[in-house]
């Protein structure tokens, strides 16, 4: 335990009665203690340190525990610190070598094992402090997801969200105060969600039942259109999911989307996996807002979006693995800037439906190389009495990655 001067402790709705005799040894020989009210409520018979309730703005705490190194300190977390927890947050900034973790069950694993749901075939997922549109890409027929809430009236909000998106025949289980004297599992339909008196100690089980109709996102890229909101400004689904392949998302990977119209590239990027980032770069703020609403409804809220034209948008964003460049291309200074800005290694990808965004593309090919694909669709279509094909219009894609 040399050089541990911080101990990281999971503790429970049982209190006391859950620590290891570890545990209990690290919260009463620390000279200070960090935690929730309710947390240091149920450790306070053997605490002989002094107290400190977590702080608002939360990172306020955090330069708190840092200050106090050279101090036997110890910091209470719910249930495992590093599953959604304060552990990941200081383990950023403390080497794990001075730290101490024990942690306990998680409140995924406490409800995983009431119910008896495998959880390697569970998505779990936080909604504590975050956006429940979250929940969105999960929502699959006869899927089973455990979502922690922020509060009471957590469960009430995911059961209207399931009914918005068509999903309210499913099944939404509460799960309150876990592994405590309050603990209570209760069960409704979603389209006839009255529970009341909750705990804002809460977790929801869903079991996914869609209605037709329903809003279900597939796992492949080339969403269909209809799924987003457009003024026609949208890069269609077929010539998407090229491009999506020709963007190659790669987990922990950010994306700048330069004239993002309806958004749909960073949006299906960040669908992609949930480690991936994206900026919607747009100047037309009709079409800004519309992002943020198509970012929500498809789960990916988290998304940012800067109103404001390229390329002097783009100043002071964090450089970019990929790019891409939908539309803006022929605004003086606009590749330049995306070429300057994207990583070592990294991807850019530009369409071209004009003849003036193509000799852009021609240049930048004949400068820098890459890849020049020429991109055509067309669609069955009634023409009178008989079916023929009518053709989208012909995109000049260009593929580069820098050295």
């Amino acid at each position: 335990m040399t050089g541990r001067w911080l101990s990281v402790i999971g503790i429970g709705e049982d209190g006391l009665d859950g620590l290891s005799l570890a545990a209990r040894a690290a919260v009463g020989k620390a000279e200070i203690v960090f935690g929730g009210e309710r947390h240091l409520a149920l450790v306070a018979p053997i605490v002989s340190g002094e107290t400190h309730v977590w702080q608002t703005p939360f990172s306020a705490s955090i330069e708190a525990v840092l200050a106090a190194q050279g101090h036997k300190v110890c910091v209470l977390a719910s249930g495992d610190p590093y599953y959604y927890g304060v552990g990941a947050t200081l383990s950023r900034r403390i080497d794990p070598a001075q730290m101490l973790v024990i942690p306990q069950p998680s409140a995924f694993s406490l409800a995983a094992g009431r119910l008896g749901w495998p959880l390697q075939e569970v998505a779990c997922v936080s909604l504590h402090g975050r956006p429940i549109d979250l929940i969105r890409p999960h929502l699959h027929p006869a899927a089973r997801i455990l979502a922690l809430t922020s509060d009471q009236h957590g469960p009430g909000a995911l059961a209207a969200l399931l009914v918005e998106a068509g999903f309210g025949r499913s099944i939404i289980t509460v799960l309150e105060a876990l592994g405590g004297p309050d603990e209570q599992i209760r069960s409704q339909m979603a389209d006839g969600f009255m529970l009341g008196d909750i705990n804002p100690l809460n977790i929801c089980a869903i079991t996914v039942a869609p209605l037709p109709g329903a809003r279900v996102l597939p796992l492949t890229p080339g969403l269909d259109d209809a799924l987003f909101e457009h003024d026609g400004q949208i890069t269609k689904r077929d010539i998407r999911a090229l491009t999506l392949a020709a963007l190659g998302p790669r987990r922990h990977e950010l994306l700048w989307d330069i004239g993002a119209g309806s958004g749909s590239i960073g949006i299906e990027w960040m669908l992609a996996d949930p480690s991936l980032r994206a900026v919607a770069i747009e100047s037309d703020p009709d079409r800004a807002a519309r992002i943020m609403r198509n970012a929500r409804k498809l789960g990916v809220p988290e998304m940012r979006v800067v109103t404001g034209k390229a390329p002097l948008a783009l100043t002071g964003l964090d450089a970019p693995h990929s790019i891409f460049v939908g539309g803006g291309g022929t605004h003086p200074g606009v590749m330049d800037a995306a070429i300057n800005a994207l990583r070592s290694g990294g991807r850019l990808v530009a369409n071209a439906v004009t003849l003036e965004m193509e000799q852009v593309l021609l240049a930048l090919y004949a400068q820098h190389g890459g890849e020049l694909v020429r991109l055509s669709v067309a669609h069955a279509a009634t023409l009178g009495t008989v079916t023929g094909w009518r053709p989208a219009m012909p995109i000049t894609q260009w593929r580069w990655s820098k050295p």
